[in-house]
């Protein structure tokens, strides 16, 4: 037995005094309403209606249940409306994964204007650089820099970034520099944990053609920024995002290496669990972030806006 709906019935009996009236109201017949107020009184063990060819009375327990039925049936009402409305008004909380150094560099900048924008969305985030499961660890967004998309989950794409290949120019005074790809197994390199590629860096050429080379590393770091100190210091190779090196290339502290090669470039997505049901909350911070990089933002820097190199010193092979 649906215990609410039998509820419901016999609210709407008591309501409107009669077994036909509430089977109209309810869109139902008489004999449905007839079978879910005896199963109700079954189920309780007590009689609720005094039944008569003219009239409807409520015993001692039926006025009893007929109070606390209209107070659930309200509440239920009440929690329906909220439902509702969540899906219609931004409103609650909002649980969103985004890596480290793009959380802190790109993203906590537009935080304060959503805010503004949407007074009663209560903001929650987290920042890792490890692939959360957004579902499982109750997440509604997710900030992704991935070059696949989500087998599992909904997805818009927010930006793109370049990835770049660069040193400090202390490291190629000592080191040399690498003109090919294939070089690079000869120098100091440092990763990243999380790279799906793990130690093998791909380019593409000026025909497209792949190019594959395994690298060996003095460093392996889960979060980007570390990874750029060590190689602002002089102590290795690293490729990373446009967004995260594009100012230290500008500036001289990087160089960008292996001119006529390129890396391809790294989709920036907003994931959630599915585009069906989508909570208001959600769908207004995707498309916020949407808006928010609909033009090419300055970390998207394409192959003829970043500053040519210097001469290069003679290129080394041995890296002792």
């Amino acid at each position: 037995m649906d215990r609410l709906r039998a509820f419901e019935v016999f609210a709407s009996v008591v309501g409107r005094g009669s077994f036909t009236r509430a089977a109209d109201a309810l869109d139902t017949s008489p004999a449905n309403v007839t079978r879910y107020i005896n199963e109700l009184e079954a189920h309780l063990g007590t009689r609720l209606l005094n039944r008569s060819s003219r009239k409807l009375s409520l015993t001692e327990s039926g006025e009893a249940l007929y109070e606390r039925s209209k107070s659930i049936l309200e509440e239920v009402a009440d929690a329906e409306a909220l439902a509702s409305s969540a899906t219609l008004q931004p409103r609650g909380r909002l649980r969103i994964n985004a890596p480290v150094s793009f959380g802190i560099r790109q993203l906590a900048p537009l935080w304060p204007r959503f805010m503004q924008s949407y007074p009663d969305v209560e903001l929650d985030i987290a920042l890792s650089d490890r692939v959360v499961d957004i579902v499982e660890e109750g997440y509604d967004l997710a900030i992704r820099i991935s070059r696949a998309g989500p087998a599992t989950h909904a997805a818009r794409k927010l930006a793109a970034s370049r990835n770049l290949v660069c040193a400090a120019p202390a490291y190629l005074k000592k080191h040399g520099t690498p003109q090919v790809p294939a070089d690079l197994a000869a120098h100091r390199c440092l990763g990243y944990t999380y790279a799906a590629t793990a130690n093998e860096w791909h380019f593409l050429d000026e025909q497209a053609r792949p190019h594959m080379v395994k690298v060996n590393y003095v460093m392996l770091a889960n979060n980007g920024d570390t990874s750029r100190a060590a190689a602002l210091a002089g102590q290795g190779v690293i490729w990373q995002p446009a967004f995260l090196i594009g100012d230290d290339l500008r500036d001289g502290r990087l160089v960008p290496l292996l001119p006529g090669y390129r890396m391809p470039d790294i989709d920036v997505l907003a994931v959630y669990p599915s585009r069906r049901h989508l909570s208001a909350k959600v769908r207004v911070m995707v498309d916020f972030l949407v808006d928010a990089f609909k033009t090419a933002p300055a970390w998207y820097m394409p192959p003829d806006t970043v500053a040519p190199m210097a001469t290069p010193a003679p290129a080394r092979r041995r890296v002792k």
